[in-house]
């Protein structure tokens, strides 16, 4: 009888420590006062605050690990909507680099940024590079390369002579050690592998992650923020009734 108690109250204080790690774990992931703080920025565009419902940016940044201090670089930053939120996280004592492949050159209505300039003067931690894909190399070692819903373009021929694996072994030597690599982007079906980059614009998540593996890093997160099981993966992101919506995966790499 001392036995059977004995063993459920080792049960009894495994499940509660099982359950405080649970808590701990959903805590960490609740954005902090300084994202929120940042998403909340009046020097942001109205345009900007007008898509947080659907992007959901502080949920997003809060699992990517970002914090005052760091050093960021953003791969393809388009408009800059993630950039300005980024710069207003890190603070005076990080940075933002904005990494503008060339090839957008060729697609872009409008010019790419001067290599070295700040995109936006109300946010003056945020800097401009300019550069082929397969040359990114940010200036110092960074914290943070984050990739999002353009990880596909790098597979299609517009972007050539872009190649993923090249890019990835660059991600992997620009951060440090521990050093985070987010990726998010648009889902495919289970099992498309490649099959729909080209044509629906989005990607099957396994394949990412076999990709990213094999430049050296580890899976260490995957978040469902941005997930809808309404989007059947059939539709191009651009089609009217699912603009905005598609189901997104979230991951989190790791540099070793």
């Amino acid at each position: 009888m001392n036995t059977i108690r004995l063993l459920s109250g080792f049960a009894a204080v495994a499940a509660a420590a099982a359950l405080a790690t649970l808590a701990a774990a959903h805590a960490s992931s609740a954005p902090a006062g300084y994202i929120i703080a940042a998403v909340a920025d009046s020097n942001r565009p109205a345009a900007d605050r007008q898509r947080d419902a659907a992007r959901k940016p502080a949920e997003v940044i809060a699992f990517s690990q970002m914090r005052p201090g760091s050093i960021v670089a953003d791969i393809i930053p388009r408009e800059g909507y993630y950039d300005r939120i980024f710069a207003g996280v890190v603070g005076s004592t990080g940075h933002v680099y904005g990494f503008y492949p060339t090839e957008l050159a060729k697609i872009l209505k409008t010019p790419l940024p001067p290599n070295g300039g700040t995109p936006d003067p109300k946010f003056p931690n945020f800097t401009a590079l300019v550069a082929p894909a397969n040359d990114f190399a940010p200036p110092v070692p960074v914290d943070l390369v984050w990739l999002s819903d353009n990880y596909h373009d790098f597979h299609d021929p517009f972007f050539a002579p872009a190649d993923i694996a090249k890019i990835n072994a660059a991600v992997f030597k620009a951060l440090k050690p521990g050093g985070i690599y987010l990726i998010l982007d648009h889902a495919a079906g289970k099992g498309s592998g490649l099959r729909d980059t080209n044509t629906l614009h989005r990607i099957d998540e396994a394949a990412v992650k076999a990709e990213v593996e094999a430049a050296g890093f580890q899976l260490v997160g995957e978040s469902d923020v941005l997930r809808n099981p309404a989007d059947d993966h059939t539709k191009k992101i651009f089609d009217p009734s699912i603009r905005g919506r598609t189901d997104q995966f979230v991951l989190r790499f790791r540099k070793p």
